[in-house]
């Protein structure tokens, strides 16, 4: 199978004449484990990239590319050993313009789903009655409504994925960092979820950085799909997703655009899994489809 239009890419250092970077990453690396007698692992090796202002990104690409590692160097609750990365022009530090949703829930166990979303409007927002209101709101976006006085331990794992995801959400952030935020979520509801979160994106515009294994998920919300490759993490490929927004009116899935996009995007992580020594799939013969 040829593709017969290839992706729109363009070089990683680069942003959009129209939309200056809000996101600047310059050379960095890191190495985790490094000892006297260690080498340790390099995590992430010489990443350059422009995230645009009111963009919304896919990090996309095998397990222990560095992906998880490079929003946390986003979000400052890990520095660089070498390479700089500006946010709005300056190093990046924690706070409440910043969104980061977690792998692992992060709840608190003893307090309930609303006050779990409440506890991160506690700064932003004094007045407690009006913080309710926005924490019910959010909690009726993820669909979790009739949960709101329940605690963590009473609801499953994609439920309370779900509770992390309007706890960041709460917020409002400039920024949104999300690592893999729907994949403890049923496929029905991790569907939904993007439909949601994609019309959330769109109506305020933030910055979205989005970690996911998925082609299709990286796909169907991205603006910009940033693909990397493994060991040590790096970036191999920035390509433009040029379908048309809002992609909740109609099936882009079943776009030719979108077709092309996931074929070039899965024929390209499948060999770099197959090449690589660290792979349990290295070396195997699994048909390329072509």
């Amino acid at each position: 199978m040829n593709y017969p239009v290839a992706p729109t890419s363009h070089a990683m250092t680069s942003a959009p004449a129209t939309a200056p970077a809000r996101i600047v990453l310059e050379g960095v690396n890191k190495t985790f484990g490094a000892g006297e007698k260690n080498a340790g692992t390099v995590a992430l090796k010489d990443v350059n990239l422009a995230v645009p202002d009111r963009a919304f990104v896919s990090l996309l690409g095998p397990s222990g590319c560095g992906k998880t590692t490079v929003l946390r160097i986003v979000n400052g609750l890990l520095a660089p050993d070498s390479g700089r990365v500006l946010i709005s022009g300056a190093p990046p530090r924690p706070g409440p313009n910043m969104g980061f949703v977690f792998q692992s829930f992060r709840l608190i166990p003893w307090s309930t789903i609303r006050g779990n979303v409440e506890f991160a409007l506690v700064d932003a927002i004094p007045d407690r009655a009006e913080r309710r209101a926005r924490a019910d709101r959010y909690i009726e976006l993820v669909g979790l409504s009739r949960f709101a006085d329940a605690y963590p331990s009473e609801l499953s794992g994609g439920m309370r994925q779900r509770v992390a995801l309007a706890r960041a959400l709460a917020v409002e952030p400039d920024i949104l960092l999300m690592d893999e935020p729907f994949a403890s979520i049923d496929a029905q509801t991790r569907e939904l979820m993007q439909m949601e979160l994609m019309r959330l994106w769109s109506a305020r515009k933030s910055v979205a950085l989005f970690v996911t294994h998925s082609v299709d998920e990286a796909i169907l919300l991205a603006d910009q799909v940033v693909l990397m490759g493994p060991r040590p993490g790096r970036i191999l490929e920035v390509i433009d997703v040029d379908l048309e927004r809002p992609r909740w009116t109609y099936d882009v899935r079943a776009e030719k655009r979108f077709i092309e996009l996931r074929a070039y995007l899965w024929d390209r992580i499948r060999t770099l899994v197959l090449n690589d020594p660290g792979s349990d799939f290295y070396g195997r013969n699994l048909g390329t489809g072509r």
